[in-house]
């Protein structure tokens, strides 16, 4: 059985303000950008702070609600609908976002390459591959430029995160972790 004051626990020391697991919708969305808003009004952050944060959550939030799988089970064949987690917390003076989804093996690879191409860069560069990424009008499959991950490098000024967890031969979990500094 689930210890619920445990997970209680868990998460008041994580200092997590705000979490989800389920189906994405943009209705959601919304809803979600709004909750974050009226916190760091409660938090009395910076406008400066918010704005950055905001923006990098604009685009976690667009990253799932777009790029996530469906994941496949044993069982019929049949898939499960679209569904991912996420998590924002503020430990100290740094915000956090954590989002998790289903994506497929065929993806992993160039995802992988993506994100380490992105973690090498310096600000110049992500801004110079930003601008060459925008106008070379390639769109993937799923109607993506690529641009989402590039951008929100720049937003947080921060290396990204990631794991990649092995679930069966079709699908892998993909994890990204995004901090922000309250330093502007």
């Amino acid at each position: 059985m689930l210890d619920i004051f445990d997970f209680y626990e868990k998460m008041e020391r994580n200092n997590i303000l705000l979490s989800f697991k389920g189906h994405i919708t943009s209705e959601l969305l919304t809803s979600i950008l709004q909750i974050m808003e009226s916190k760091m009004d409660h938090l009395q952050e910076e406008p400066k702070v918010k704005k950055k944060v905001y923006n990098v959550l604009v685009e976690c939030l667009q990253n799932l609600y777009h790029h996530l799988d469906v994941k496949t089970t044993d069982v019929g064949n049949c898939e499960i609908p679209r569904s991912a987690i996420f998590m924002i917390g503020k430990i100290d003076n740094q915000y956090t976002i954590i989002t998790g989804n289903y994506i497929q093996n065929k993806n992993v690879e160039f995802l992988k390459k993506r994100i380490d191409e992105i973690n090498l860069m310096s600000k110049d560069e992500l801004k110079t591959f930003y601008k060459l990424i925008l106008n070379n009008g390639e769109m993937s499959d799923k109607g993506g430029g690529g641009l989402g991950m590039i951008d929100i490098a720049r937003k947080s000024g921060e290396k990204l995160n990631y794991d990649f967890v092995p679930i069966d031969d079709i699908t892998h979990f993909f994890s990204l972790n995004v901090k922000i500094s309250q330093q502007i």
